[in-house]
């Protein structure tokens, strides 16, 4: 959206350097993959790997990169962090120098990047601060831009509202049109509230595992400009983490300042759903257990939610998360307004 956005779609398209570090409903192994966790992939350097249509993850691990290269027309790159912030500057710089771009945007989506370290509310700081501290020491000039500010859950807007610079781009519907057929199987739940707010969806939804309430403001279809080394000064791990060589140092250090890594909180989590049992739905048990949900969202003031989130609230296998967004589309389509599932404010008749 963003590179259509600011190139236009007759632009050549993009090389995206992206992580391969998915919900655990899709890869059940804690942290991100590298190139030594995929068969099929194609050398762009000697540091870079692309992610074609064919590339599949090793089993037990998962991927959703392989069917976004699959559908979409730009190049995936992956973003390997297990040498740290070294690394990845080392990816950045050999992907320079292959390519020679004419312009590099580093986006994040929610604005967590410009977290401290410290807040209460901050959940993954690691991916953030290994990327930003890359950025800074590459030899090149690299922009940020903070998309849907708030969007992720983690630092909220109003504290991210006097760290944002210009608005450069807010999407709009149009934009959102051409990868809605994506945003109908990836459960990015972030970037499916920014498609949302750019459709002009407003309200609250609720989202993740422990069901936060995230506004859907007007802010949230902007994208705004901020300064590279700013960020980097106030964000503490990704000082913290430049001269790392490993993804382990990286965490130790994430642990050390911010309290808790996020792949510690995964490999909990994976250990729990380890045990969680995949059965066929019961399409009667599961609309009434989303009855129940919507009548204590009402409560809470929530209007709309995720696939993810329902399928965590009602305690259903991630794998059937698919099976769930079906069956509630199929029975209640009025409810569907993509891609989240809208809360009603009032209980409507049967269906």
């Amino acid at each position: 959206m963003l590179h259509a956005a600011l190139y236009g779609n007759d632009s050549d398209p993009a090389v995206i350097l992206t992580y391969a570090w998915d919900r655990l409903l899709i890869d059940p192994v804690p942290g991100p993959r590298g190139a030594d966790d995929f068969t099929g992939l194609e050398p762009i350097t000697p540091a870079v790997w692309k992610v074609p249509a064919q590339a599949r993850p090793i089993a037990p691990a998962g991927s959703t990169l392989p069917r976004l290269a699959a559908e979409l027309p730009h190049t995936f790159a992956l973003l390997d962090p297990k040498q740290g912030a070294e690394g990845v500057t080392r990816q950045l710089e050999e992907l320079v120098t292959h390519l020679a771009p004419e312009s590099i945007d580093l986006l994040d989506v929610g604005g967590d990047v410009l977290a401290r370290g410290d807040e209460p509310t901050l959940k993954s700081p690691l991916a953030d601060a290994l990327t930003l501290a890359a950025c800074c020491q590459t030899n090149a000039p690299i922009r940020l831009l903070i998309a849907g500010p708030g969007l992720d859950g983690e630092l909220p807007l109003d504290d991210l509202r006097g760290l944002l610079g210009p608005v450069v781009h807010t999407f709009t519907a149009k934009d959102v049109e051409p990868i809605s057929p994506v945003l109908e199987w990836h459960p990015s739940e972030a970037t499916g509230m920014l498609a949302a707010t750019a459709r002009g969806v407003r309200g609250t939804c609720e989202v993740r595992d422990a069901g936060l309430p995230i506004p859907l403001a007007d802010e949230g279809p902007a994208v705004h400009a901020v300064n590279l080394d700013e960020a980097l000064s106030r964000n503490e791990l990704a000082r913290a983490v430049l001269a790392t060589t490993t993804l382990d140092e990286a965490e130790t250090l994430c642990r050390e300042i911010c309290g808790f890594s996020e792949i510690d909180y995964e490999r909990n989590k994976a250990l729990w759903l380890k045990d969680q049992q995949a059965a066929k739905l019961d399409p009667q048990a599961v609309l009434a257990g989303v009855e129940q949900f919507e009548a204590e969202a009402r409560s809470r003031g929530v209007t709309h939610t995720t696939f993810r989130h329902l399928t965590e609230a009602l305690n259903i296998n991630g794998l059937q998360r698919d099976a769930l967004r079906t069956l509630l589309i199929n029975s209640r389509p009025e409810q569907y307004t993509a891609p989240l599932w809208h809360v009603p404010a009032e209980v409507s008749g049967p269906s």
